[in-house]
Parts: C-alpha cells; sequence; structure tokens
C-alpha cells in the first residue's frame, strides 16, 4: 500500500469519525444541518429560516452539503489531501443516491430530503466538481471563468431550491443563473481579506492585470487606486446578474421572492463597498449587521 493510499485511508476514516460526532451530541440529523448552516453559513441561515415550511428542510439539507464540501479548502494545505476529501463526499453522494447513506448526518438528511423532493444529482455533483478544480487550479483566468465558478457553487444551490419548491421552467432557471452568479461573486469579493492572508488570490488576473495590481500587494493588505478599480468591476458584474435575476423573476411562473431573499445581502454589502470606495479591506466592511433579520422579514412580508 502507498503513502497516498494510506493517507486517503486515514481521511476517510477521520471523516466518518468526525460525521458521527452529531450521534454522541444526540443531535438528529435535521439538527446538524441547521446547526451547520447557523455556524458557518449565518446569513443564508437567516434567509432559509424564512422560506415555506414544506421546502424549509430541503433548504438546509442542501445548503448542510454546500457547506461541508465548501469548508475543505479551507480544510488542507495539501491540495491532495483535499481531493481526497472531496472524493469521499462525491462517493457519499453517489450512496446517498442508492439508497445506502454514509453515517454521516448530512447524508442521511439528505437521504430523507430525497425520498420526498426530486433534487438532482448533478447540481451536488457541481458544488463538488467546482472545488475540485479550485484546488488544482488556484487562480481565475478571468472574469468570464469566474462567473463559471459562481454558476457552480452558487447557482446550483438555487437551481435545487427551485426543484425542492417544484418550479420547473426556463424563466425561473435564468434568473436562478443570473442571481447565484450575483451571490457567488459578492461572496468571492468578501473573501478577499481572508484569502489575502492564506495568499490565496480570488480575483480575476485579467482585471488585476488591466487595473496595473499585483497579487503581492492584495497579500499586504494594500488598497490601491488600481484594486478599488478592479474591485469595482467585479461588483458591477455582479449587480448586473443581481438586475437580470430581478427583472427575470417577476417574469417567472411562481413567486421567487422568498428563494431570493439573499439578494437583500447583496444589496447590502454592494451599498457598504460603495460608500468605502471599493476599499474591500476596509474595517466597516467586517462587522454584522444587526439589522439584516428585519430586513430580511420586512421584505418577506411586503414583497
Amino acid at each position: 500500500m502507498n503513502k497516498f493510499s494510506i493517507i486517503e485511508r486515514n481521511i476517510r476514516s477521520q471523516l466518518r469519525r468526525m460525521n458521527t460526532n452529531a450521534a454522541r451530541q444526540k443531535q438528529t440529523p435535521t439538527e446538524y444541518c441547521l446547526q451547520l448552516v447557523r455556524k458557518s453559513d449565518y446569513e443564508n441561515y437567516l434567509c432559509t429560516l424564512l422560506l415555506p415550511h414544506s421546502i424549509k428542510s430541503a433548504a438546509f439539507a442542501i445548503r448542510a452539503f454546500n457547506v461541508e464540501v465548501a469548508q475543505v479548502e479551507d480544510q488542507v494545505s495539501d491540495s491532495r489531501i483535499g481531493a481526497m476529501r472531496l472524493q469521499f463526499w462525491t462517493d457519499a453522494l453517489n450512496e446517498t443516491y442508492n439508497n445506502n447513506p454514509p453515517k454521516s448526518p448530512v447524508a442521511m438528511e439528505l437521504h430523507r430530503i430525497l425520498q420526498r423532493y426530486k433534487l438532482s444529482k448533478r447540481y451536488f455533483k457541481r458544488l463538488i466538481e467546482a472545488r475540485l478544480n479550485k484546488l488544482s487550479g488556484s487562480i481565475f483566468v478571468d472574469l468570464e471563468s469566474l462567473e463559471r465558478y459562481c454558476d457552480y457553487t452558487t447557482s446550483s444551490i438555487y437551481y435545487l431550491l427551485l426543484e425542492a419548491q417544484g418550479t420547473t421552467n426556463v424563466k425561473a432557471d435564468h434568473a436562478a443563473s443570473h442571481f447565484g452568479k450575483s451571490h457567488g461573486l459578492v461572496t468571492l469579493i468578501r473573501s478577499v481579506p481572508y484569502n489575502a492572508r492564506k495568499r490565496a488570490m480570488v480575483l480575476p488576473q485579467d482585471v488585476l492585470l488591466k487595473n496595473g495590481v499585483s497579487s503581492e500587494s492584495i497579500f499586504q493588505g494594500r488598497s490601491s487606486a488600481g484594486f478599488k478599480d478592479a474591485v469595482l468591476e467585479v461588483a458591477s458584474c455582479a449587480k448586473r446578474h443581481l438586475k437580470v435575476a430581478t427583472s427575470l423573476k417577476k417574469t417567472a411562473e411562481k413567486d421567487l421572492n422568498v428563494l431570493f431573499l439573499p439578494g437583500i445581502c447583496i444589496e447590502n454589502y454592494l451599498e457598504e463597498l460603495r460608500k468605502v470606495d471599493f476599499d474591500v479591506f476596509h474595517p466597516r466592511l467586517q462587522r454584522r449587521n444587526g439589522f439584516l433579520p428585519l430586513q430580511l422579514l420586512w421584505r418577506k412580508m411586503w414583497s
């Protein structure tokens, strides 16, 4: 048995032990998924709480699965080990769809959800594949590749939410595609300071080159005029996608307002970013918005 086979076996064993903690703590898989999203994806946790009861549990299972695969990159320093962890989730997904879920609370909850909702396996696979590709190629060459990554990682979640809601029409899918790209782009902009500390770059290379910005200056936390222009370009792209999504959702056959509640978070961040002149390192952008729950409730009631 070679070195990496031993490592892979150890990783699988560790992941199984980690994923049985919920049982030891007497948490149900449903509770585990809710708490995982609450801890790791707080804004989307608030938005999910306001979804109709009929799809709320499905939404938490979908977002919990996303959290699990999204966290892999932050949990490892070796891309090969990261790939092994993502393979674990690929196998877990396959086993879950084959009615033999591993004893992982997320997989078990997803299996329970699949008995009631017809959710496409390919969208869950896209969540994994995008993270796997990012592990092997850590930079985005251009804005188009960044948008494609956001479509895989974020739009896929909204496609699944539409399926859980029973919405199947082209206009809703198009709205979800643009909305996911907008949400994903804003999430990546927000992550620039965190990734800079890890010496990882999430802004597209063509935009940085056009504005004369070096990766090293970003890693050092310097906000030059060129850097702010680069951030502005990506933020403008996110705003365009949000505008298109907002227009398309009005023509969809089913009400998408509640599914698109995270639009409040997108709008809030883009406005705050504008106020600090697109300096993503500004301390103002690191604060949690205490009014967000009220804003979300207000939008749900009056949209």
